[in-house]
């Protein structure tokens, strides 16, 4: 399988090759060169799969058994949910009124993204231990992504990982995720701005690719392939749990209720789409909106700032991941998916072409909610089924009870996809009038010892990114020297 970039002018590029990249040289995303069709009987045939097997087989089909020979692959991939807390993996709940709930959070910082950075770590430890080579990780996160990451990488000789968080805009229980980890390999700063002012030096960094390819740099934020691959698992996971029948022709519709800040979980679910998974995509997003504009009127413009909301995970201004469903949506037409991109950067504002804006419409179906609508929604759903719901996740089944509000529920079977744990977010919990249930790990959290190094105002966070990415490779090419006499 090769890959190859949304603005088509990177060499494409390997599995391996797509995993150790940010953002392709020219700029844009690594997308796989061609989607395979999965047809009825292989649906069927994958629709008794556990989750964990689901994402061997779509694994199996991205990566290539030239890269990572199958038996390999299962032993990855097994190894990186070894730590998770539900021995399924990820599990549905099914409550009143036809609310199906998939929870994505069981593994070891309780948010969805364990799921693809803990398979992501595997993948890059395999191929860093097969070349003897060492890799400087940087991520931007506006909540889960830093800790998530740092969790799947803290410990591993052949990776150092920066991680840049927005100080005092992630929740409490967030933030001390990732300040208390004091391993070695782990620097987190604590930058003053928002998630989207925090990218700035990353993708700056990211430009200069002979700094890039001197120190092996590389990011795990949604840009990364492997993550979108991996999520990929979700969309059919909760098809399978949910479709009435798969005896029927045509296979019988799911809808998929996606929150999404950066858009990777949506993008998985349209690549999805596209490989014949019968799905109908909504996608639920907060007060920032950007999102809900495109697909509603294909205004992709910049709203004037980021909202803060108590799905602070979502607020995000610039979901990157929107460019692969762009060039997907268009017939994989890398010239005008560069041309729409690049008027983006440019302007801060786009407006779609007709034809384009009307394929994401088919495609995707969207909703804004507000914080009021989001501690509504987690109160009427401890009401109802004395289920707690983190405050991402509520902006999914908010769209569930809009629907049976307006009596349009029996027709189609939903899943709501749960992106996190409530534990995560007592204050949203506290702000819907509702009880936070803690478990002790996380209130441990508390007491520990924490490191994070301040990037203020006024101060060149690039250079500051750029001086610790320096050191990091000097420390790593004298532990080889060291090592190798």
């Amino acid at each position: 399988m090769w890959y190859t970039s949304t603005r088509g002018m990177a060499p494409r590029v390997n599995f391996e090759g797509a995993l150790f990249s940010g953002y392709a040289p020219d700029g844009g995303l690594y997308v796989p060169e061609e989607l395979p069709q999965l047809d009825r009987e292989t649906l069927r045939r994958w629709s008794t799969l556990s989750y964990r097997s689901l994402v061997k087989e779509l694994c199996a089909l991205f990566i290539g058994l030239e890269l990572i020979p199958r038996d390999d692959l299962n032993d990855l991939i097994d190894q990186a949910f070894n730590r998770f807390r539900h021995k399924d993996v990820v599990h549905l709940c099914r409550l009143k009124n036809g609310l199906n709930i998939l929870e994505l959070w069981h593994g070891a910082t309780y948010a969805f993204k364990d799921l693809s950075l803990s398979c992501t770590a595997q993948f890059l430890q395999y191929f860093l231990q097969k070349r003897k080579k060492h890799v400087t990780i940087v991520v931007g996160t506006s909540g889960d992504t830093g800790s998530a990451s740092i969790e799947s990488v803290q410990g591993c000789k052949n990776m150092d990982i920066i991680v840049l968080l927005p100080k005092g805009l992630c929740t409490k229980i967030q933030e001390l995720q990732m300040t208390t980890v004091l391993t070695e390999n782990v620097h987190v700063f604590g930058v003053e701005g928002n998630s989207d002012e925090l990218d700035e030096p990353i993708k700056a960094v990211f430009a200069d690719v002979p700094f890039v390819q001197r120190h092996n740099l590389m990011s795990l934020n949604s840009i990364n392939w492997s993550r979108v691959l991996v999520q990929m698992a979700h969309h059919f996971f909760a098809y399978f749990q949910c479709a009435p029948s798969l005896d029927t022709y045509p296979l019988p519709p799911v809808e998929v209720v996606v929150p999404t800040g950066a858009g990777g979980n949506l993008a998985a679910g349209c690549i999805a789409q596209k490989m014949g998974l019968p799905i109908r995509l909504v996608v639920a997003v907060n007060s920032n909106d950007i999102i809900h504009r495109t697909v509603q009127k294909g205004d992709f413009s910049l709203g004037e700032v980021v909202k803060p909301t108590l799905a602070s995970a979502m607020d995000i201004q610039v979901p990157y991941n929107m460019e692969r469903i762009f060039w997907l949506l268009s017939g994989f037409d890398s010239q005008a998916t560069r041309a729409l991109m690049e008027q983006f950067e440019r302007t801060q504002s786009v407006h779609l072409p007709k034809e384009l804006h009307s394929k994401l419409s088919q495609a995707v179906t969207s909703g804004s909610v507000s914080d009021e609508a989001i501690t509504q929604t987690m109160g009427r759903c401890w009401e109802e089924d004395q289920y707690l719901l983190c405050p991402h996740s509520a902006t999914a089944v908010n769209y569930h009870y809009q629907q049976t509000n307006n009596r349009q529920s029996s027709a189609i079977s939903r899943c709501c996809l749960a992106s996190a744990s409530a534990a995560k977010f007592p204050e949203a919990v506290k702000a819907a009038g509702l009880t936070p249930q803690t478990p002790a790990e996380i209130l441990a959290l508390e007491h520990k010892e924490t490191r994070c190094i301040p990037m203020r105002r006024g101060d060149d966070w690039m250079q500051m990114l750029r001086n610790t990415i320096e050191g990091l490779s000097q420390r790593w090419e004298g532990c080889a020297v060291n090592s190798s006499q």
